[in-house]
């Protein structure tokens, strides 16, 4: 809930408050299944819309599409009321937009093959060192060339124009193999297999469209369908490291803010960090602690701190830990590290907590004014306003049909790019080719046709002339040929 220009968001033996102004901190939302992280999630998401900062988070289990609809009476929201006395609680439905990378469960998200890059990209792909060398000198050829690389089809062509001309490329870009070239094809069908070519394409993303209030100051939480896309775990974290990188390149410097310009919730979170090369990290870990600078807050939601790198995990601010199972000693050893980033509170022993926490129940340390991290507390998180739960998918339909958002992205749009441009230049050279040819054969046919003339004009005394003259004749007729076939090809 928003009060007293604060995010209320639990309540122990006091209210539990993040303040807007330390909202772009960043944070973290941890815990075993089952635990209330998805509640949690949504009771952040409204008092943030609710004091006028856009949202947007990842559905992957469909349960979040409720902040669009209106609570209604549940008697475990009320017990929780009443519990943790929250006056003046009531339910309430949340501007929302949906969206969906796929288009059928909310507006299509597109970006371009250009706009993602080589280093994204390569990670998609799932390529090696060596093979992501050679991507990025596809790309630089590309743009070099000014050849727009917008979708998938634009892409192969380039791989293939690339692949076919690797030595003319080889002394200014650098060593280009058959075989990567080879690896990136293929990856690129089974790219393409994952539904990954409607992706790419435009009208590409706006992200200022995710980046919108209501007239009536409250913020749009953007939701992304990840049901079906949550399938090709590589794709949905690419994308949401996409957007993240679009928010960092797009938004201008801001400073400190009364409040952030957006917050980004990124869901199973430790998918990002998965198998991710060292350069790529080392540009996470850069976005992830310059964007507080352009007002984005950044709240990782994982089943365990550790699944983060500790470059991430020390510049997540506030932090909601709910509770973690002990069964085995890594376990163990898991809940000793997640115990050790709170400042202690001389009340309990962290540690012990961690594993005896009930659903719902967190341990809670957010920054204060100073931007200090607070002794960490006890504490229940207070329900959602909105439904708990997934919605019909006529309320689905009802909401993106009376979206502002509805039409601008509906329809794909196929302009002239890499593809057209590559296959106008196979054009002009199988012509450029087959008119060389029917020269060649025209110039053949005339020396033909002169022989003969010759001979019906020769008496037979110049038939018997000497054969010496006669091969004579024919080096000299040769080296012309050649002469002229030359001066053809100038």
């Amino acid at each position: 809930m928003y009060c007293d220009d604060k995010l209320w968001i639990a309540k122990g033996e006091t209210p539990v408050y993040l303040l807007t102004e330390m909202a772009n901190r960043h944070g973290l939302i941890a815990g075993a299944t089952g635990t209330g992280k998805t509640v949690t999630l949504k009771v952040l998401a409204e008092s943030f819309s609710d004091c006028g900062v856009p949202v947007f988070l990842a559905d992957i289990k469909g349960d979040l599409a409720g902040l669009a609809v209106e609570g209604k009476e549940n008697p475990k929201v009320q017990d929780r009321v009443k519990k943790l006395g929250v006056e003046g609680f009531k339910y309430n439905a949340y501007p929302v937009h949906f969206w969906d990378i796929f288009g059928e469960c909310g507006h299509p998200v597109r970006t371009t093959v250009s706009e993602m890059g080589a280093l994204m990209l390569a990670r998609l792909l799932g390529l090696n060192e060596t093979q992501t060398g050679v991507l990025s000198i596809i790309f630089r050829i590309a743009d070099d060339r000014g050849l727009l690389l917008i979708d998938m089809k634009d892409l192969r062509s380039m791989i293939q124009y690339v692949g076919e001309n690797a030595k003319d490329f080889t002394l200014e870009y650098g060593t280009i193999s058959t075989q990567s070239v080879g690896a990136i094809l293929r990856n690129l069908i089974s790219l393409e297999d994952q539904g990954a070519d409607i992706f790419f394409g435009e009208p590409d993303l706006d992200i200022n469209d995710w980046i919108q209030t209501t007239n009536e100051g409250r913020g749009y939480i953007n939701i992304l369908h990840s049901v079906k896309l949550f399938y090709s775990p590589a794709l949905y974290s690419t994308f949401l490291l996409w957007m993240l990188s679009e928010l960092f390149e797009s938004l201008p410097e801001v400073g400190d803010v009364d409040k952030p310009k957006m917050v980004f919730f990124f869901d199973e979170a430790h998918l990002l960090f998965e198998d991710t090369p060292k350069v790529l990290l080392q540009k996470i870990e850069q976005v992830v602690r310059l964007i507080r600078s352009k007002g984005v807050g950044v709240y990782f939601i994982t089943q365990n701190p550790s699944d983060l790198p500790d470059e991430i995990l020390g510049q997540l601010g506030n932090r909601i830990q709910h509770a973690l199972r002990a069964y085995t000693p890594s376990d163990q050893k898991y809940v000793r590290a997640a115990a050790q980033t709170f400042r202690v509170n001389p009340k309990f022993d962290v540690e012990s907590v961690i594993t005896e926490l009930a659903t719902g129940e967190a341990l809670i340390s957010c920054l204060d004014e100073s931007g200090s991290p607070s002794i960490v507390e006890r504490a229940f998180i207070l329900p959602p306003q909105s439904h708990i739960g997934t919605i019909d998918e006529g309320i689905r339909r009802q909401v993106i049909a009376s979206s502002n958002m509805m039409g601008k992205y509906d329809r794909s749009i196929d302009s002239e790019s890499a593809y057209e441009v590559l296959k106008d230049k196979e054009r002009q050279e199988k012509y450029k080719k087959e008119q060389y040819e029917k020269e060649q054969e025209a110039q053949k046919q005339h020396k033909k046709a002169s022989k003969k003339s010759e001979s019906r004009g020769k008496s037979l005394f110049e038939k018997a002339a000497s054969s010496a003259m006669t091969s004579m004749g024919r080096e000299i007729g040769r080296s012309l040929i050649r002469g002229i076939l030359g001066s053809l090809k100038k």
